[in-house]
């Protein structure tokens, strides 16, 4: 019988932090043992969630936590619960032998790797293209070292799924290519993993081999994109090298004149407050990264609040909606193109993707031209696991990357040996 291991999935975001446990043999589909979450690390006090699934009695649900304030502090109180929780004999932090972290830039890196010396000084070379996600994934991971000095730690990358497989002309910008070269400049693409899981649960949805199916997919929350799938491969996707390209975000600029940045401060180029001695960021990354998008806009960054405000007629909420419902119909429009109109289905993630219900019909109402359209009544229909088809090749695919990287581990025999 197959020798079963612990699975610790680490997924740390610039503001949030997911963590879920997994039981877990080779070959086997990951069993979730315990799923916790920490959110609001920028503005606190910062809440945390801790859901066992076999007692129910240890559940807490957004419990206000002072002493949280970094990733670090939110991985701390998570082991301290799996210490606390009695029905997890045999499953506690000592028990975990593997531990996979979400790194959202891995430049080149085909695969998932294990975090050594070396591999970690690698990505740390790559921070300066995901400032807000590489550093903090990074500091998880060394922490988890220390705390956890037995399990080993994988990375898994954000970027692999699209540089795998995305052609030169599609990753390659207009310029001096021996600059361009040295300084590591091309598209590279993000949000694979959450596409992996999606690409995933629709093939078995759609009851397709993965080589024959094709997808728009869009990946809707505060970090927006869209990805093309033919084939189950990504031909293209909207963010490039780094996260801020393409789709506006809840802070994010997403793609503008490059010029307007120089417009709009006279002092670009000088160092943000927020750099550090190891991490330099530029007044014009710190500007179209954290003080744009909709919360530029309207001073949130709930897109909730942004279709309350919309049905409220408020004319400053309709804009922030109107334009994010235009950005993301102008890349259906472009990637329908590139998959030359066979398209097996348009899929919605992501927290805002997978929540409102007004931007998806606001979204379909405007590519019903493309065939694609939502089921008359108002409720969802069809609905199986993670998945919930809305219309005729429209799916709402709940993303799982804690699940999507735990599931690839546990297929990889190279973690197994």
């Amino acid at each position: 019988m197959p020798r079963t291991r612990l699975i610790l999935s680490v997924n740390a975001g610039s503001s949030s932090i997911k963590l879920s446990l997994y039981s877990a043999s080779f070959g086997s589909t990951p069993v979730l043992l315990v799923k916790s979450s920490v959110s609001g690390l920028t503005s606190p006090p910062a809440k945390f969630s801790y859901s066992n699934n076999g007692n129910k009695g240890h559940n807490i649900e957004d419990r206000e936590s002072g002493d949280v304030t970094d990733q670090g502090s939110a991985l701390e109180l998570f082991l301290k619960h799996l210490g606390q929780d009695d029905s997890l004999k045999g499953h506690g932090a000592g028990e975990i032998e593997l531990a996979v972290h979400r790194i959202v830039h891995g430049g080149l890196f085909s695969e998932a790797v294990v975090l050594s010396k070396e591999t970690i000084q690698e990505i740390e070379h790559l921070t300066d293209l995901a400032p807000l996600h590489n550093a903090a994934a990074l500091a998880l991971v060394k922490l988890a070292t220390q705390r956890l000095p037995k399990v080993v730690n994988i990375a898994y990358f954000d970027t692999t799924f699209h540089t795998r497989s995305i052609s030169p002309h599609v990753y390659t910008y207009p310029l001096d290519p021996g600059m361009a070269q040295k300084k590591m400049i091309r598209k590279y693409g993000f949000h694979g993993i959450s596409y992996s899981f999606v690409l995933r649960e629709a093939v078995e949805f759609l009851q397709k081999p993965a080589e024959e199916t094709s997808l728009i997919s869009l990946h809707l929350g505060s970090g927006a994109s869209a990805a093309a799938i033919r084939n189950g491969k990504s031909i293209d996707t909207t963010m490039g090298l780094t996260p801020l390209e393409g789709l506006p975000g809840a802070t994010r600029s997403g793609s503008i004149d490059p010029c307007l940045v120089f417009h709009y401060t006279s002092n670009a180029s000088s160092l943000a407050r927020s750099s550090t001695k190891e991490l330099h960021i530029s007044i014009a990354e710190d500007i179209l990264n954290k003080q744009a998008g909709w919360y530029s806009m309207v001073g949130t960054t709930d897109f909730g609040k942004v279709v309350q405000g919309t049905h409220d007629g408020d004319e400053k909420m309709k804009l922030v909606f109107d334009l994010f419902v235009d950005r993301i119909v102008g890349y259906i429009g472009n990637y329908f193109v590139k998959l030359g109109g066979k398209v097996d289905a348009l899929t919605f993630s992501g927290g805002i993707g997978e929540r409102s219900e007004d931007l998806r019909r606001a979204v379909i109402d405007k590519v019903a031209c493309l065939g694609f359209k939502l089921d008359d009544s108002s409720g969802n229909t069809d609905s199986n696991g993670a998945v919930t088809r809305l219309g005729p090749k429209v799916l709402l695919i709940k993303t799982n990357e804690e699940f999507e990287m735990a599931q690839e581990c546990a297929q990889d025999k190279r973690f197994w040996e």
